[in-house]
């Protein structure tokens, strides 16, 4: 080992080593970062570690996912699902339970969700049978839905997943939306990529 990946934490102590291993396996975070981390616990002492604790040990036991929408949820309901004063003719089809939070903090949708689970990937073994279609499609089939919103990423699986629900959806949904992207805001011409503007392009709006 070199002096650049030298440890901040003894390396010696197993309960050290095994705390690092698990904090590694959280995305984005590299040894150094889950050493920093361990040290961070070890400095606060033993109430820091035991609140860690806690709070991990309700996430196993008290969340799941949502018995509508799949989002995140303690309890059958989900706080989106259970609120009544929303919008039951708008239906938004996202990845994951974090790309519903990202649009909740815009403000500006007041419909509900529907969350998949992932995206297609063949090759990663993500086909349509590991996302959640079966009740979205049972949730389009109920006719509470007038405009289905397709939400997902736009890289090339979410592209693939976008025309697969458009596919399924389309003869279940008077009005089949999908999110505009484009340029950024504060964003500058000269620095984007040609995908980025062939989609600003092609998304144009009256001014």
């Amino acid at each position: 080992m070199n002096g650049a990946d030298a440890p901040t934490v003894a390396v010696g102590l197993p309960s050290v080593e095994r705390a690092v291993a698990l904090f590694c396996r959280f995305p984005g975070i590299g040894r150094k970062s889950a050493q920093r981390m361990v040290h961070h616990l070890l400095r606060q002492g033993k109430e820091e570690v035991e609140q860690l604790l806690r709070a991990l040990q309700d996430l196993a036991d008290r969340v799941g996912q949502c018995v509508v929408c799949h989002n995140l949820a303690e309890g059958e309901l989900c706080w989106i699902c259970n609120n009544d004063r929303r919008d039951a003719s708008l239906l938004c089809v996202v990845e994951e339970s974090m790309d519903l939070l990202a649009i909740e903090r815009a403000g500006l949708f007041n419909g509900y969700y529907h969350v998949l689970g992932g995206r297609l990937n063949p090759l990663g073994g993500m086909g349509p049978e590991q996302l959640n279609l079966t009740t979205l499609e049972a949730r389009l089939r109920s006719g509470q839905t007038t405009e289905l919103i397709i939400a997902t990423n736009p890289t090339v699986e979410g592209e693939a997943t976008a025309h697969y629900v458009a596919q399924m959806a389309a003869p279940l949904v008077a009005r089949l939306t999908r999110l505009a992207y484009g340029m950024p805001m504060g964003g500058e011409l000269e620095y984007l990529d040609e995908s980025t503007l062939y989609q600003a392009l092609a998304g144009r709006r009256v001014f």
